[in-house]
């Protein structure tokens, strides 16, 4: 397998946490977003879609969209798994993913931000002030999903990581970029900690990725 990405996409970074976490070593190809790079016709040839991550498999087959990776990881690496076992679980947790990976990240991602300021006349301060209250909105009904939920363990879901943590570590790193207020979100941040304790979520992190910057 060939995994195309870049050290701070949050959605090739959720995808490295699976890949960790269930022992998939793939070759890495780094995809550079601010060059653009993605635009080139060698990677749309791969992902039509000029987004990253996308997983080339063995027979050259290209997936696209973190979350259905995910969900192909978890098919055909089924242990440890990502998702619970009953059906109810398992839509809280998809369900759970979503609000970073639908609500938020997708409007304050880079290409968003760069045509706030390119077509809508947005300076830094705007582009910034736009994150910061797209993510306040999604942190908030995160916060208000886990704190005191019964089906809330030591993560999002129960005792073992799943998909929803793997949505939410990469959007507090997005958040602290930015400068949200993270007091707000006291059990958001206590699963984010459990997270990052284990060494699969630490080591996906931008900072520890070859292709990361100072």
């Amino acid at each position: 397998m060939k995994f195309y990405g870049y050290f701070r996409s949050s959605a090739a970074f959720r995808v490295r946490i699976a890949m960790n976490l269930k022992g998939v070593a793939p070759e890495f190809a780094f995809i550079h977003l601010r060059r653009q790079e993605q635009v080139a016709p060698a990677y749309t040839r791969v992902n039509p879609q000029q987004l990253v991550p996308a997983l080339v498999l063995d027979d050259g087959t290209a997936l696209a969209q973190s979350l259905a990776i995910l969900e192909y990881l978890e098919e055909t690496h089924p242990e440890p798994p990502i998702l619970p076992r009953d059906p109810v679980g398992r839509a809280r947790v998809r369900s759970l993913a979503m609000i970073p990976a639908c609500e938020i990240h997708p409007i304050q991602n880079l290409r968003v931000l760069g045509y706030l300021g390119t077509a809508c006349g947005q300076d830094e301060a705007g582009k910034q002030a736009w994150a910061r209250h797209w993510i306040d909105v999604g942190f908030t009904a995160y916060e208000a999903s886990v704190a005191g939920h019964p089906q809330t363990g030591r993560f999002s879901h129960g005792d073992a990581p799943t998909i929803a943590d793997m949505c939410l570590v990469p959007q507090v790193f997005n958040a602290r970029r930015f400068g949200n207020d993270l007091t707000r979100y006291p059990t958001l941040m206590r699963i984010f900690e459990a997270c990052m304790a284990v060494p699969a979520f630490d080591q996906a992190q931008p900072a520890k990725q070859p292709d990361a910057e100072a």
